[in-house]
């Protein structure tokens, strides 16, 4: 697969096989049962086969369908491991790459973005993508002044292949409901459509870009690459050496594991106060963990992941990529997210519930016991109750389960509750982030980010709550 399918017809037909392939093993599966195989056992075999064709064809395609597997591949690690083990090499290779835009194809788009001399801009391009994406792939080249970039070129008629495969995947998102077990893919699928004329905007993704860089620029913890030129459908960036965080979860020390984790956290909360902007696309392949210098960036010669001499993590940084999708906070993450986290650890039953009121997250229509709701809140956020957290994939599967299970009261509760417009991105990257740091297993001191990025986390005397006029409307909560 060397070129991106365009005809609606080509991929279309190729999504449309997807819910086929679903029904024919759901079928196969009911001859197994019939058979003399367990249901919970030829659940797992249907699920396993299921998810290898769906990430098959979603890397194949790249576009929207690629869009959703990246979306999807954080939460692998809320699925039992049984299931998500055999494919989690295909999940991490969306995250890393896809198949290639031929030459002469890029050379193209450089030619009529840039110009017919677009070679003069470079001392040095390399034909063969370092990455590939949903919607665009990137070259490492040496700018004119010497400078090592990455230059990402963005697929022709991306637009319209993501786009439609969006509005396909939609069609039957019900039928990917069990591949993440709590998880209402619907609203996220609606959610990644609002966002593409965004992402296929790469004037925007420069200045989203700039604005990080130009904060962070020196910055200890966050390395954030420079914008060194940009066209439609073409963005040059400074190039940053590192190791992906998906290598660190596969095969990271501890101590890496931890201390990606920790940055990553600061990165989520810190971004949107210093720059009014929220990072808004947290999987693996956006990330890098940068060793304090170039020499220690090297492997080992038995193929791990070479650490400083001392042994210490303390220097290393976050390389951050992919500015396409943001979203826009002036102030920061709205101060009523603080609040509602303080309250619900100091126990006020009464005082979380009356804020999420205000806020739309139970409407108006709708009574809840308020005792039920803290009950419903204190197991998701176990991670600030303490000084330090360990993430781990037994823990989100666990929540996940609890939500998901159709005779929990969780699950009962979950549904009654509703996510204002205004939250939704923000939902979907704390999740997505919470995912990642599964993923890594890493040890955490959330709190810390907390007290320091999040208003309203720590309690200011004559705090009063201002409601908003109107009732917001919005998805179901199920994550």
């Amino acid at each position: 697969m060397s070129d991106l399918p365009r005809k609606a017809v080509t991929r279309t037909a190729k999504l449309a096989a997807l819910p086929l392939g679903f029904a024919g093993r759901a079928t196969w599966g009911l001859g197994k049962r019939i058979g003399g195989k367990s249901a919970e056992l030829v659940a797992r075999e249907v699920q396993q086969r299921t998810a290898d064709q769906l990430f098959k064809t979603l890397g194949e395609l790249k576009g929207g369908a690629m869009k959703l597997g990246q979306a999807l591949s954080v939460f692998e690690s809320a699925l039992p491991e049984e299931i998500a083990g055999p494919y989690r090499a295909a999940l991490t290779k969306l995250q890393e790459a896809a198949p290639p835009l031929p030459a002469r194809t890029v050379h193209g788009v450089l030619a009529e973005r840039i110009g017919e001399d677009w070679r003069e801009y470079f001392l040095e391009f390399e034909d063969t993508p370092a990455a590939a994406a949903s919607i665009g792939q990137v070259h490492r080249a040496v700018w004119h002044d010497g400078r090592e970039v990455a230059v990402k070129v963005q697929y022709p008629g991306a637009g319209e292949a993501l786009l439609s495969d969006l509005t396909q995947l939609s069609r039957f998102a019900r039928l990917l409901g069990p591949l993440v077990p709590g998880m209402d893919i619907k609203p996220l699928i609606k959610e990644l459509r609002d966002r593409v004329s965004e992402e296929l905007d790469y004037e925007l993704e420069a200045r989203a870009q700039q604005e990080h860089a130009a904060e962070f620029e020196d910055d200890p913890d966050v390395v954030i690459p420079q914008v060194v030129h940009q066209s439609d459908q073409v963005l040059v960036t400074e190039w940053i050496d590192g190791i992906p965080l998906s290598e660190v979860i596969a095969e990271g020390t501890a101590e890496q594991r931890d201390r990606a984790g920790q940055l990553l956290a600061r990165f989520l909360f810190s971004g949107p106060a210093r720059t009014g902007l929220l990072h808004a696309d947290p999987h693996p392949g956006n990330f890098r963990l940068l060793p304090p210098a170039a020499e220690n960036a090297e492997h080992t010669e038995d193929g791990g992941l070479a650490e400083e001499d001392d042994g210490s993590m303390g220097s290393w940084r976050l390389g951050v990529l992919d500015f396409g999708t943001v979203d826009r906070l002036p102030g920061g993450l709205p101060r009523n997210i603080g609040d509602s986290l303080r309250l619900t650890l100091e126990g006020d039953a009464a005082g979380v519930y009356g804020l999420l009121r205000e806020e739309g997250f139970v409407k108006e229509s709708i009574d809840l016991e308020p005792d039920a709701v803290l009950d419903y809140l204190l197991p998701i956020i176990e991670p600030t109750q303490v000084e330090e957290f360990t993430f781990s994939r037994g823990w989100i599967r666990e929540q996940a389960a609890r939500i998901a299970d159709p005779r929990s009261p969780a699950h009962q509760l979950g549904r009654q509750l509703n996510l204002p417009p205004s939250y939704v991105l923000i939902h979907r990257v704390t999740l997505s982030t919470i995912g990642v740091l599964c993923q890594l297993g890493a040890t955490v001191r959330l709190r810390d980010e907390l007290e320091a990025w999040l208003p309203g986390f720590l309690a200011e005397e004559g705090t009063e709550y201002a409601e908003e006029e109107g009732e917001q409307e919005g998805e179901p909560v199920q994550a």
